[in-house]
This record gives structure tokens, sequence and C-alpha cells, in this order.
């Protein structure tokens, strides 16, 4: 049976299904940790969470009624009644309305004065695995339906089909949500999740291919792995793979206010891997290479790409296993540069293997192991930056992760999160000539080069006492999250020159210094969090964070709060309003800057003479001081980010099938890391300079619209009116994936992640001949560029100017049949079909002349084409 984590609440609402809920509340619940006092705190919770006092059952509706009692077994065999518990009961029929109750304090539930029909009862409670069963209820029948819940393992499983959340559990948190099975489903231009997030509302992938999440790149946001961190240790980036079939759930928050949740400035991704099954199952995805062709000659292999995923029981009851295997060949064309020199070809492979141990119904185990290994040559490739100057990329490394549930009979919940994580990252040029850099594009070799090993460790004890009854109900949780974070590396670079129309020299640039890098830092955070339901209309989530870090802040208080109000007796509408402060890690490439090469620059004439004497730029830490303006320091800059985020949502049902949802969110992040260039600030020195000077802000309108029949009759359609502003120069701007080769000063500026106006729309549809249709369409804003001069430099407002509206309608139609050899395992298909990337061949411009002494100044190039390909799936 397939679960969901929530918790108790008194009403429903249909969902925004793929919008999702609010991020699974309880999946970090947490223990309160001063140093030297987590047992201490831990025997307390134990000995207060003992079952509330009872308050008498409710009299027998008249028929025709369901009624019945929720239970839990604990481990010694008693049976423990369970208070607060969601009992859902969704009509199957037109005619009987979906209802909603939560259990008195002796765990009993009732729906009385039903219609005649079939229903689906409905049970779920957090930490427990979910029960439902289907009721046929005929007139004046009384039926007794009692429930016996299980404790349920870390990494549950998600409905796929949409279900009626419960409006007093959800946050005012703007989350969305993408479950595996609609990613594995819908057309992606990589099997992998980060092509799945750009269809959030919200989600932006810049022309360099970096996520934006609410404005602010993925490197200021935060991935959680089965609630751990699993991120490059060094860069913050997305980097570390997980394969697509090992996912049942992805999910974005732009306002994550649950005082669980730290380390980040920007947006929370989450993904919750399938917990391994009691039955065997296997999949294999994409096993038929692609083929290239050119001028009617086959030319090799274009891509490919096989994904495995299979697993079972090893003992059963005890012990099962999953695998899930991707390899990744792919050629990726570029259009403007010559074939065959115009393809960036990424090689590369991932697996995670996992584990779930069952030691008794209240203790669960999870282990998993995440290998990683990818390469991509000529990474930065496009139609102004050809092969030759491009820089190769790779990654490798493992996550470890362990996860422990235990469920005692006085209804608290343990869980304890460990994760280790080896990240080795390595980047270099194609050979060892100058950078050339022209109005026309580059030349040359790309100028620099990196190695770094990072290392990163991760406790996560979490405590979750049982309901409390005062004023309402009450779920308490309390944690501590200890993270270590560490590197070593090397930077090299090689010169660049900087050349005008005529080829002669503007501007050269030299390094000094062999670069050798290394930061560390050590985390540690405090939460406590309440949700409090004060009745089934009003419901608040309040909470703090707590945070010290070694190489940032000493101390930093991060309160957060929000409220769930549902007005009127059906609870239609939903209103959420949330507000929060959140704290960034410490970039670990701030910790040890001064050590990078140092820039020495020389500027030459119109003539190419040299002018003056070569300026060394010293890299050194910038502060404030009164009145304004920077000065160097020895010291390193306070350098963690700081953001304070707020929105307001309102979701209305407007049918049984039909939802909308309507929001509004700001965002304002402070002390950001910036890379500046200072000329003569002090006795005729120039400096380049890391402060903490940073700032950005990011407005959001968002209306959504989703309509669910069925789960093969259903879409989703988004419009988001949102800005985006900000410094140009923030560290991850300047040396993430890679370093920039021309630094100009620092400005405040439209950000490059800006899209006025977008609309992003899929969703399943049935047609003839059994045949399913999954279509994506996405229409926005066109991404700013700049103008620059002969010099690099730039000319009027950076990022004022903006490439035509992008376009993009994608498909993917295909049938499954049954597989007659396999008739023991009827749920084991092949399926066949056919996709389209872009199928109306909009040209979607990726690149621009925007040099203006260039005589195709103004020219777009780089264009888009449509992609064409079949899809052969074995399916479980």
């Amino acid at each position: 049976m397939k679960t969901n984590r929530r918790s108790p609440s008194k009403r429903c609402l249909r969902p925004l299904s793929e919008l999702g809920s609010a991020p699974d509340r309880g999946r970090r619940i947490a223990l309160p940790a001063l140093a030297g006092s987590l047992s201490c705190l831990f025997l307390a919770c134990v000995a207060f969470g003992f079952p509330q006092t009872a308050k008498g059952n409710k009299a027998q509706a008249p028929d025709p009624s369901i009624a019945g009692k929720v239970t839990v077994i604990t481990r010694e065999g008693q049976t423990n009644d369970l208070a607060g518990v969601t009992v859902n009961l969704n009509g199957q029929d037109a005619g009987p309305v979906s209802q909603s109750t939560v259990t008195d304090d002796e765990g009993r539930y009732q729906f009385t004065q039903l219609a005649a029909g079939t229903y689906r009862l409905e049970v779920n409670h957090e930490g427990f695995q979910s029960w439902d069963q289907v009721i046929v209820l005929g007139p004046g029948d009384s039926l007794i339906e009692n429930v016996s819940l299980q404790i349920n393992g870390v990494a549950q499983e998600i409905e796929v089909q949409a279900q009626a959340p419960e409006i007093l559990t959800q946050s005012a948190e703007s989350a969305a949500t993408i479950t595996g099975a609609q990613a594995e489903t819908l057309p992606l231009r990589e099997e992998k999740f980060r092509a799945a997030l750009p269809l959030v509302p919200g989600v932006v992938r810049t022309e360099d291919g970096k996520l934006n999440i609410k404005g602010a790149p993925e490197n200021q946001g935060m991935l959680l792995v089965d609630s751990a961190q699993n991120v490059d240790p060094v860069t913050g980036s997305f980097s570390v793979p997980i394969p697509l079939d090992a996912i049942e759930k992805l999910s974005v928050s732009k306002a994550a206010y649950s005082a669980e949740y730290g380390g980040f400035s920007g947006g929370l991704t989450e993904i919750q891997t399938k917990a391994p099954s009691d039955s065997w199952q296997y999949g294999m995805y994409d096993f038929i290479p692609g083929f290239r062709g050119k001028n009617g000659h086959l030319q090799g292999l274009s891509a490919e790409s096989p994904r495995l995923y299979f697993g079972g029981p090893l003992l059963r009851n005890k012990l099962n296993f999953s695998e899930a295997v991707t390899y990744d060949f792919k050629r990726v064309p570029v259009r403007g540069l010559a074939w065959p020199n115009n393809e960036t070809i990424r090689r590369g492979w991932d697996t995670l293997t996992s584990f779930q141990a069952t030691f008794s119904p209240q203790h669960v185990l999870n282990v998993n192991l995440n290998a990683f290994s990818n390469w991509q040559q000529f990474a930065n490739i496009n139609a102004l930056l050809p092969q030759t100057a491009s820089s190769d990329d790779g990654q490798r490394g493992i996550s470890v992760g362990v996860n422990d549930s235990y469920a005692f009979d006085s209804g608290t919940l343990l869980s304890t999160v460990f994760r280790y994580t080896r990240f080795d990252s390595t980047s270099h040029g194609q050979g060892p000539q100058d950078l050339l850099i022209t109005p026309e594009g580059w030349a040359g070799n790309f100028f620099n080069s990196w190695a770094r090993t990072s290392n990163q460790f991760e406790v996560l004890p979490t405590l979750q006492l049982p309901l409390k009854a005062w004023h309402g109900h009450h779920e308490l949780k309390f944690g501590v999250d200890l993270t270590r974070r560490s590197f070593d590396g090397i930077s090299t670079s090689h010169p660049i020159q900087v050349l005008r129309q005529d080829g002669l020299l503007a501007e050269q640039i030299d390094f000094q210094g062999a670069g050798n890098l290394r930061g560390n830092d050590t985390e540690i955070s405090e939460f406590i969090q309440d949700h409090w339901t004060v009745n089934d209309s009003l419901a608040f989530d309040l909470g703090a964070r707590l945070l010290s870090q070694s190489a940032g802040r000493a101390a930093a208080f991060a309160p957060r709060a929000e409220v769930t109000y549902s007005p009127g007796s059906e609870h239609k509408t939903v209103i959420r309003v949330g507000t929060g402060l959140f704290y960034d890690r410490v970039p670990l490439l701030a910790t040890d800057f001064t050590a990078n090469p140092t820039r020495n620059i020389s500027y030459f004439d119109a003539s190419g003479k040299l002018t003056g004497t070569p300026v060394p730029f010293q890299n050194v830490y910038l502060q404030s001081v009164a009145g304004g303006g920077l000065v160097p320091t020895d010291r390193i800059p306070n350098i963690t980010a700081r953001n304070y985020t707020s929105n307001i949502e309102v979701d209305r049902e407007l049918s049984h099938a039909v939802a909308l949802r309507v929001s509004y969110l700001y965002s304002e992040t402070r002390d950001i890391a910036v890379i500046s260039p200072l000329f003569g600030l002090s006795e005729g020195g120039s400096f380049l300079g890391l402060a903490n000077t940073g700032r950005s802000h990011y407005h959001e309108l968002e209306a959504t619209l989703h309509y669910q029949l069925d789960e093969h009759k259903e879409f989703t359609v988004s419009y988001v009116r949102s800005h985006a502003r900000g410094d140009l120069n923030t560290l991850f701007d300047i040396y993430v994936p890679f370093e920039q080769a021309v630094i100009r000063p620092n400005v405040i500026s439209t950000l490059a992640a800006d899209i006025p106006n977008r609309v992003v729309g899929w969703g399943t549809f049935s047609l003839p001949l059994q045949l399913i249709l999954n279509p994506v369409v996405d229409v926005h804003s066109g991404l700013p560029f700049s103008v620059v001069d002969a010099s690099q430099n730039y000319v009027g407002t950076p990022n004022s100017q903006r490439f035509p509206y992008f376009f993009s309608l994608d498909f993917k139609i295909y049938r499954e049949f049954k597989l007659p050899f396999l008739s023991s395992h009827k749920n084991r298909k092949l399926r066949l079909g056919i996709y389209s990337l872009n199928v109306t061949n909009h040209s979607n411009p990726r690149d621009v002349f925007n040099n203006i002494t260039s005589p195709r100044f103004g020219q777009l190039t780089g264009f888009q084409h449509r992609v064409d390909g079949f899809v052969i799936d074995v399916v479980n």
C-alpha cells in the first residue's frame, strides 16, 4: 500500500496535486540539544508522552453511517488508541460527498447521515503507514470499521493520485510537488531530476544552466534527500545525482517556514526516495540507443542512457532491497557552431542502493548508498564559445545515508539521520594557449583549471512528541543538526587576452600564485517547532532555529510563524500567511579567497601600446566603514547570507475536480558574498575584494489552476509574474561553475534569472486506442543580457536587454501493453511511444552578439531545434 505522511486536521480540501502540500511534516523531527543534555531531554519527553485523558464516546448518529476506532499495536503486542488522527471518507460516485474528521482522545471517529454509495476510507498519520479501504454503503447500513496502523519507514512512498490534503496541517509554505511517476512519463530534456525542476512555478533555468528558485541561485538553496543535505559541499550546487527511477517525490518550497529546515537563503528542494518494496519489482527504461545522421549517412551514437530499477524482499517482512542504476552517454549539439565540432559530450553513471530493515512494527532502519561518476567534455560551449575555448568538467563521489526511526508506546517518535558525502570535482581547458576574447566570441584555450576534494558529515537526531491537548492540539518537535564541511583544492590559470575588433590588444590578464586552497566550517543548529490546531478552521505553526558557525555567524536566531485559516462551514477556501528568517551556509569558496591566484592586468591604448605598468589586483577581504565605503581587512567578514521571506496564499476548491491557487511572495536577502575589483583604494594599490555587502530582492505573484478527474485526466497551468534584482558579482556568479574571465565592477541591477511573465503547464490525458498523452508547455519573457564594449565593460545598464520571448511545446505519447510471457506478474508492461521536444521548432535563441564593436552586434544565434525520439520502456 502506498502511503502519505500527514498530520492531524479536521477538514479537507481537494489539492493542487502537483503543487502538493507543504513539505511532509515530521520528516526531520528533531531533538533540541544543548551540549550534554540530549539524553535528559529524551527521557523527559518519553515520560510526558502519555495518552490524553478520554473525553467519552460520541453518540451514534442516525443511519446510514460509518464509525470505528484507530489504534496502533506496540512492540509488546499492546493496543494503544491514536488520538488526533485524520480519517478521510472520499466518495467514489457522483452522489456521495467527501468528508474528513479526526479521532477523539479514545481514537474513535464517525461519519453520519451519509448517502448510499461507494466510498474510500483513508487514514493517515505521521510516522505510520497509511491505510485505506473501499466501502460500499447501502441504504440504512451502519458499519463499524476499525483501523490498526503500523509504523512507517523513513523513506515512505507517496500516493500518486491526488488526495484532499488536510487544510490545517498545511503551513503557509508555497510547496510544489512532482511525483516520481510523473517525472518518469513527462517529456524531459534529460533523464535527471534537475530537468524536472523548471516545471515548478518560480523555478528558472538561466542560459548557463543554473537553476534559480525564488530569484536565488541553487547555491543559495538547499537540496535534501531523505531529510539530509545532499549538495556539493563547496559550491552548494545540486551536483550529486539521484537516479530518476529511485525518486518517489520531488518537492520545491519557496517559503519553507518550518524551523526544522535550515542552511539556505533561497529555496528548499526535497527528494524522497522510494522505499524498497516487499514484493519484487523491476523496470528498464531507454535501453535502445539513439543514432545520429548527417547528409544521409549514419554518424554513430547520439545518446545511450539506459536505466534499470529492481528490488524486493531479501528476508520476508524483515529486510527489503532496491537498486537504481543510470548510465548516461549523450552528444548535445549546439547550433551556431560547425559540425562535428559543435557538441557537448557527456559520459557517466550513478547508482542508488537502498536497504530497509524492519526490526518491529515500531522500529525501521533505512540505509542507502549513492555513488556517481560524471564527465562532461566541452561543458560550456555556445554559439560564441567553441570547443577549443571551452572547459571540461567532472564530478565523482559517494554519499551514504542512514535513517533510523523508532516509535515508543507513548506515541513519541525518535528519528536519527546520518549522512556522509565525499565529492571530488575537477575542471580544465583544452590546452595551454592563452584565452582570446574578441567581439566575435572566444578563441584559444580556457584559462582556468581546478581540482577539489570535499567532505561533509551531517548528524540529525529528531524527536516528535505525541499529540498534546491544550486549547486544541499541539504537535511538538525538537531537534539538533550538526554539519561539518571541509575541502582541499588547487586553482591555476594562464593568461587572457582581450582583443579589439581589429585584433589589437585592449587588455591582458596574467596570473600569479599557485592557488592552493582549503577551508572548513562546522555548524550546529537547534530548533523547536509547534503545529497548533486550534479548531477545524484555524491552525498556527510557530518555530525558531538557533545556529552557530565556526567560519560564519557565532550565533543567529531565526524565528518563523505561519497561520492557516479556512472560513465557512464547507472549508472550500484556505488562506495561508507566513513569515520567517533564514540563514545560509558559509560558502567554503570564501573561507580561503585570498589564496586564489592574483590577477595582474595590463591595459593598452587604441594602437595596441601598453599604457602604464601592469596593475596587480591583490585578493583581499573587505569590510564596510562608517560613512560608507570599503577597506581591506585581515579578517574574514561575516559571509553568512540572511534572508527574510513572507507570503500570502489563497486556495479555493472550485469543484470536486478543479482547484485554484493565488499567492504573493516577497523575499529579501542580505549579507551576500560579492566580488569587487577596486582601483587605487589605498596607497595606489588595487584589490579584488570579497565583501558581505550583497543584497537581492524578489517579488512573485502566482496563479495556478489544477484539474484532476483521475490518474490519466489531469492538467496544471500556472502564471507567474515576478521580478528579481540584486548585486551581479556574487561569489557564485564569479566562480561557479567556471571562473569568469573578465571581472567587471559590481553593480546592482536586474538579475540573470529575472522573468517578468511566465506561463507553464503540463498534464496527462487519455486518448482513443488507450494512448496516453503527456504535454508540457513553457512560455515566458526572454532572459536578460548586457551590452559590452571592446574591453568587455558594461555599456549602459547591465541586463537591460532581453532575448525574444521563449516558447516550447513538448509532448510524450505512448501506450502500455501487458507482457503475455510474464503472466505471473500482471503489473509488468511494455511502454511504446514517441516524444518530441520543441515540437513547433521555435527558434528560442540562446546567444547574442552583445559587443557594440562587432559588425554583427545585436544578431541572435544559438537557436534551438526540435528533438524527436522513441519511448521503449519495460515498467512494473
